[in-house]
């Protein structure tokens, strides 16, 4: 980033959390995971790896953003009164240190267990002259084709350095002696770990690799020096619909764009003089405080080569889903949904039920129409295959493909080429505001007549992330809850100017009403009856507006549980203002997804599950839906078996602090431990509705 940054002094920041500083605390939470011992060694690897994700991404879309906007003379202040340059700053000061604490817990902890567990990571002068041979001759067959050395100084212009590329810049002597700098770009179609010939979990990493074999790249050159660098540029390329007449043609474009996006962050290796730093940095026209210095591996993407190292004893037991049998076939689960409500809690129970839902379009000769809401759906799709079979079957299918969610465009022009050429109605939504709900409605003819059934869930139509994410999902008849989502379609394929729903809260039109209203309905209840209690358990709360519900609810006596995994800008526990609100956060096996609100209405619990997180862009801009879970039973259950044993997990659960930091909440002095997750999955949610499920011994690590 260009320009000069000065820091301002520190402002109070009451009533509001940071929300950068709130997303790094949960990252760091993440890399605490890392740490666990309780954790088998290779899960340990995995956390550390989703680590460095997370932060590439943070960096990417969060602090890019901030650039654009300090470049631009942005002053405008956060909710909690920072500018974005500030906000800058406190990131750099922030970030810098938690990246190389990560480094830290490899070398000093995982490294060290790994070799214990024979799995090594070498140095190519380390290994033998033999083994040194072999990987010779794999350098020439293999990784120098693909090698394309590069004057970065002097040169007429800087060649391109792709995004979350390593590399190494090198340093060479001319003829004459002057100093020149070429950069190598290590190969990504290689795997990373190079195995070492004649050892099974012998490894080396192919900067090493690449870095011994300099001279087969500049042959005839001095080679002063080689020093690891890496590059993270902007991906939040703005699509500008607005101005676009083909929307598809403009994501292509900006998928195009996004590649070339401008740098944001340099790490480099602490062997890198200070004159090449000062070197790159000119060249990418960054500032001191948009570089990290990491003392260890740069490009922690590699640990997910190691993590699937075929050692099944260091990693998780596996997980088997629990399927109870009313629901176990598409057609069993119409006759169960057409008596009553059915709620799934994945991945402890099998998403199955979803895919033979929406599969039934092709297979039950009674349906007649399905429309479906695809936000991320991943390369391989179920569920999308199920709707080219319905269409090429003769069902009407209408599609609602979200082109514009961030990192998965290009997966979601692919399926959407694939449905229009299927015979699918195809629409890709609003050009201002992304639709972001888990719909999918089935039409059936039956005896009675038409009658429609919906699924509606709090995370995407994706069998991969279902296996490793906990997300809701509720089946239903009820004609009210179904002709709502009818006319959602209709308002999301057609030109619909819906504005009135029966039990839906849909975002931007309703939601945040909604929500403000029970907020405030409890708040009066508790006055006058004084057993007011409201449980959130989301991603997100950052709205103000939201927030200063809740502060006004505290301060009326209603005792307030609210379980946010990530960003949490409500400042729990401050006197006069949030005295009865707790906020935890879980973080463990698997990532906590599902949003659930309860109420407890006098004694009648009122319970919304949905799409939306309490952001501001959930809830002015995007297409988002909560529903309400209309039976009372399901409501409780969800209370009782969902929401309460979250908040008494004392093992992968932390609490928010007044002062924004977090404290691993840990058993008390004659307490069992309590992991949520694990709990979970020996008590999946359809196995109390239905029938007892098989209980599975606990593991010890618990």
């Amino acid at each position: 980033m260009s320009g000069v940054k000065h820091p301002a002094p520190p402002k109070h920041q009451e009533p509001y959390l940071n929300r950068e500083l709130s997303w790094l605390q949960f990252n760091k939470r993440v890399l605490a995971e890392a740490q666990n011992p309780a954790h088998p060694l290779l899960e340990r690897i995995k956390f550390l790896a989703i680590f460095e994700s997370n932060l590439d991404e943070f960096y990417m879309v969060r602090v890019s953003g901030f650039i654009e906007q300090f470049e631009a003379g942005v002053l405008e202040s956060t909710p909690d009164g920072l500018s974005p340059n500030e906000q800058l700053l406190m990131i750099a000061e922030n970030a810098a240190p938690l990246r190389q604490q990560a480094a830290e817990v490899f070398e000093k902890q995982l490294r060290p267990k790994l070799r214990e567990a024979n799995i090594r990571l070498r140095e190519f002068e380390d290994l033998t002259e033999g083994q040194q041979g072999d990987l010779s001759e794999f350098f020439e067959r293999e990784v120098f084709p693909l090698c394309t050395p590069l004057m970065l100084h002097p040169a007429p212009n800087l060649p391109f350095i792709s995004n979350r590329s390593l590399n190494l810049a090198i340093e060479l002597a001319d003829e004459v002696g002057e100093v020149r700098l070429a950069r190598v770009k290590v190969p990504s179609i290689l795997p990373r770990a190079v195995r070492v010939p004649g050892r099974r979990s012998d490894f080396v990493l192919m900067e090493d690799l690449i870095a011994n074999h300099l001279d087969h790249l500049f042959p005839g050159v001095q080679i002063l020096g080689s020093y690891r660098f890496r590059v993270v540029r902007d991906a939040d390329v703005e699509i500008r619909e607005l101005e676009a007449a083909d929307l598809i043609a403009t994501i292509e474009q900006s998928l195009r764009l996004r590649r070339f996006g401008d740098p944001v962050l340099l790490e480099v290796g602490p062997e890198m003089p200070s004159r090449v730093r000062r070197l790159l940095l000119q060249l990418l026209k960054l500032d001191e405080e948009d570089m990290f210095v990491v003392d260890g591996i740069l490009g922690l993407e590699v640990l997910w080569e190691l993590a699937k190292i075929d050692r099944p004893e260091l990693r998780f037991p596996p997980h088997h889903p629990y399927l109870a049998e009313p629901i176990a076939t598409s057609e069993s689960l119409f006759d169960t949904v057409a008596s009553k409500d059915v709620l799934v809690h994945h991945p402890y129970d099998s998403f199955r039920t979803v895919e033979q839902f929406v599969g039934s379009a092709s297979r039950d000769p009674q349906v007649i129409g399905v429309k479906q809401t695809l936000y991320r759906v991943g390369k391989e799709s179920p569920i999308v295959e199920a709707l080219l079979d319905a269409a090429e079957s003769g069902t009407q299918v209408a599609a609602m493909v979200e082109l514009k969610a961030r990192f998965d465009e290009s997966n979601n022009l692919v399926w959407a080429r694939a449905l229009e050429r299927a015979g699918v109605h195809v629409t890709y939504g609003f050009p201002e505001m992304k639709t972001h709900c888990k719909l999918c409605l089935v039409v059936r003819r039956e005896r009675g007549g038409v009658r429609q059934y919906a699924h509606i869930g709090t995370g995407n139509y994706n069998p991969a992330t279902a296996r490793i994410y906990t997300d809701i999902g509720l089946f239903t008849s009820d004609p009210e809850i179904t002709q709502d989502i009818s006319e959602l379609f209709n308002y999301l394929t057609g030109f619909s100017r819906q504005t009135h729903y029966r039990k839906l809260l849909v975002a931007p039109i309703n939601l945040r009403e909604g929500i403000l209203e029970r907020i405030e309905r409890e708040t009066e209840r508790h006055r006058q009856d004084g057993d007011g209690r409201i449980v959130f358990k989301l991603n997100s709360l950052v709205d103000p507006e939201v927030i200063d519900a809740l502060y006004e609810a505290s301060r009326a006596g209603v005792k307030i549980d609210l379980i946010v995994r990530g960003i949490c800008c409500l400042r729990p526990g401050a006197p006069g203002l949030s005295e009865n609100i707790r906020v935890i956060s879980i973080v463990g096996r698997f990532l906590e997804h599902s949003r659930v609100f309860y109420f407890r209405h006098g004694g009648e619990s009122q319970v919304l599950i949905g799409s939306a997180d309490l952001m501001r862009r959930n809830l002015d801009r995007r297409i988002e839906v909560l529903v309400p879970i209309e039976n009372a039973s399901l409501a409780d259950r969800l209370l009782t078996e969902v929401l309460e044993p979250c908040l008494q997990d004392n093992v992968q659960s932390w609490e928010l602090m007044s002062d924004g930091q977090y404290v691993r909440r840990e058993p008390a002095a004659g307490e069992k431990p309590m992991c949520v997750q694990t709990y979970l999955i020996d008590h999946p949610l359809s196995g109390s509705l239905f029938s007892a499920p098989r209980r599975r011994k606990r593991r010890q690590a618990d």
